[in-house]
């Protein structure tokens, strides 16, 4: 195995754990749209920080203490059968950023979709996983490939650039977690469908029934 490309898959991976993907959605999100926010800076913010410690934070904090007590092997967790608590720990954390989106922030409905979203496909992960390794980056990814399309379809507004761009990206990871040997190309592939249903369709429905 080529050692650059090796380590660069490695960068590539760690710049988008699954964990940061939220917060990096969520950023996007305000950020692009300053403007048009009508939410003060420091509500903004509090959003960003409620985001970061709800989807990446805690739920990194239980993956943390379980490698440190020898019940994983490692912070990607590569052995299936090790996924089981800190998928479940990971779901209840997710559960809490979506009533945080809902309740407490009352962001557009959206995102509280692609959140609630998000707390399901984590424990269909899980059951998935339990006979066939699906790629967890890859499912994050795709959420938030799914999000940019809820938006676009929620707002009438053109996201077409940040789709490129998720798109490019995914390449990317998909390269690399099938080049450092973490996943095959097909549960790469299953893992970004999955993810980009998982957080459009909830409000695709929204959007036509309601």
């Amino acid at each position: 195995m080529n050692n650059t490309l090796y380590h660069i898959s490695r960068i590539i991976s760690a710049v988008l754990y699954p964990m940061f993907i939220p917060t990096y959605g969520i950023l996007i999100y305000f950020l692009s749209l300053r403007s048009l926010i009508t939410y003060p800076t420091p509500l903004i913010w509090i959003g960003v920080v409620g985001t970061l410690i709800f989807t990446c934070l805690l739920p990194l904090s239980v993956i943390l203490v379980m490698i440190h007590r020898g019940n994983l092997t490692d912070i990607y967790i590569r052995v299936a059968k090790q996924r089981t608590m800190p998928y479940i720990y990971s779901t209840i954390c997710y559960g809490f950023w979506a009533y945080f989106c809902s309740q407490v922030m009352h962001l557009p409905r959206f995102i509280v979709l692609t959140a609630i979203g998000t707390t399901v496909v984590l424990l269909i992960v899980l059951l998935i996983n339990r006979t066939w390794k699906i790629s967890a980056h890859l499912t994050a990814l795709g959420g938030l490939f799914g999000a940019m399309m809820s938006f676009s379809l929620s707002t009438g507004i053109s996201a077409t650039p940040a789709l490129i761009g998720c798109s490019i990206t995914a390449l990317l990871l998909m390269f690399a977690r099938v080049y450092d040997e973490s996943h095959t190309p097909l549960q790469v592939v299953c893992g970004y469908l999955l993810g980009t249903l998982a957080t459009f369709l909830p409000n695709l429905v929204a959007e036509t029934v309601i």
